[in-house]
């Protein structure tokens, strides 16, 4: 006989995802409300002033990359505008994947040239 599979409980699923983006929201609310208080509205990076007409674009980036670590004081926020913010998650991906210059990845070792200044000789002698 064939062993049935399980379906998954969907309601129950759908309960579990909903109070896993209540606990995200309620958290980014307590930590981000405290950064906007404490922080001018100023992106950290580029410098960009905000008004509350923008502040929607404004975001508190952990510098430790940890959201469960938000200390009274701020020391692990900074406020980044949304494009300085996802630059600084790209440059954590981009580090984690070894493409900053080469470092820590693999290169490309192919060198489509390689042979090009032979071939050219090559030509001038045929003349």
């Amino acid at each position: 006989m064939k062993p049935t599979k399980r379906q998954p409980d969907m309601d129950k699923l759908d309960q579990v995802v909903a109070e896993a983006r209540k606990a995200r929201d309620d958290r980014e609310q307590g930590y981000r409300e405290r950064a906007l208080k404490m922080y001018p509205w100023i992106c950290g990076r580029c410098g960009r002033e905000f008004s509350h007409a923008n502040l929607r674009e404004l975001t508190v980036h952990h510098r430790d990359h940890n959201h469960d670590n938000n200390p009274p004081d701020g020391s692990n926020w900074e406020l980044l505008c949304l494009y300085c913010h996802d630059h600084e998650h790209q440059k954590l991906l981009d580090a984690a994947h070894g493409s900053l210059g080469g470092k820590g990845g693999d290169s490309a070792t192919f060198n489509p040239f390689a042979g090009l200044g032979d071939l050219l000789k090559k030509g001038d002698n045929d003349k």
